[in-house]
């Protein structure tokens, strides 16, 4: 189960990512596994020395009774103190973003993987668009 956010890569220029892990409650866990989580709006800051992922959206589990969990609250992510150093001088001082790329499972446990971002500027999104018509063209032709 992998559960992308194709936002991004159109919003933001990539320059690093990380792979984090993430605490989920039990519900929240069933719910991803039935594939029922969004990625779209969500991002990662860093508070208090802790990573935190804001605005990740996971639907509630329907077999889950009055202990089901909220679904856009506020999640911890797993990283170590250095990395969570590293990059909150780059938060703060060189004006990037941590969004959200995909969700997944590894060897059980859930993962995120964290990018590095920049916002693109409507300009570079032009580009983006223009470059993939390019591509999707040259494919079509080959196929001919």
């Amino acid at each position: 189960m992998e559960i992308n956010n194709r936002k991004a890569k159109y919003d933001y220029q990539i320059f690093e990512t990380f792979e984090v892990g993430i605490v989920l409650t039990g519900t929240e866990i069933k719910s991803i596994r039935a594939g029922k989580a969004n990625l779209k709006d969500s991002y990662a800051t860093i508070k208090k020395g802790e990573a935190l992922l804001i605005n990740m959206h996971i639907s509630p589990y329907e077999q889950g009774n009055i202990f089901n969990h909220e679904e856009t609250r506020t999640r911890k992510l797993l990283l170590h103190k250095k990395e969570i150093i590293k990059l909150s001088d780059k938060l703060k001082f060189e004006g990037f973003t941590l969004v959200p790329l995909k969700l997944y499972f590894k060897k059980n446990k859930a993962k995120i993987l964290l990018g590095l971002a920049k916002g693109k500027k409507t300009y570079d999104k032009r580009e983006t668009i223009k470059r993939r018509d390019i591509e999707r063209d040259i494919q079509t032709r080959l196929k001919r």
